[in-house]
């Protein structure tokens, strides 16, 4: 990965019709369409931060962990931090613009707005968020990273991308993250 990528382009108005979950293979299309370059390592199913840290030294730099959460209102986030970030949910909704403590939000809302199964969630799984529901939230001290790794969109891999290339990304599909601390 280098640090100095072409600027994404916007990708044509058809992407943002399609109404049915995007899978890996097209994750990695729009990245490429987007002239962003990633790599991608297979690995065993992978459901928690514990059972990822198995990985450390086959994958370097920043591994993620990611929380699907509402509000009493029903606002969605989602929330990218360091997978070793401490994240106390029932402060957090006054640095992200909830209404009241957070919970984390149904597995059917998870499919419905980020079109992942719960242990896949991923800061690319806003590409499936078209109506805008899920408001993204990056934790400031994740971008200190040259490289962030996250899911992509299933937890039988783990993607690299450059921390620039992730946050052009997030612009592209129309999900600008809020880059906020969220750590203890």
């Amino acid at each position: 990965m280098s640090d100095q990528s072409p600027s994404p382009s916007m990708p044509d108005a058809e992407f943002f019709a399609i109404s049915t979950p995007m899978t890996p293979e097209g994750l990695f299309s729009l990245l490429e369409e987007l002239n962003i370059q990633t790599k991608t390592v297979n690995h065993p199913p992978l459901f928690t931060v514990e059972d990822s840290q198995s990985l450390r030294g086959q994958i370097p730099g920043g591994h993620t962990k990611n929380l699907f959460l509402k509000d009493k209102k029903n606002n969605f986030f989602l929330v990218t931090a360091l997978e070793d970030t401490k994240v106390d949910l029932k402060q957090l909704h006054k640095l992200v613009g909830g209404s009241n403590r957070l919970s984390f939000g149904k597995p059917d809302k998870l499919m419905e707005y980020l079109g992942v199964l719960p242990g896949s969630v991923t800061a690319f799984s806003v590409v499936n968020d078209k109506t805008g529901q899920v408001k993204m939230i990056v934790d400031e001290k994740l971008l200190e990273h040259d490289v962030i790794n996250c899911h992509p969109l299933i937890n039988t891999a783990t993607t690299s991308i450059a921390r620039d290339d992730l946050l052009a990304f997030l612009e592209t599909v129309k999900h600008p993250p809020h880059i906020l601390n969220v750590s203890l």
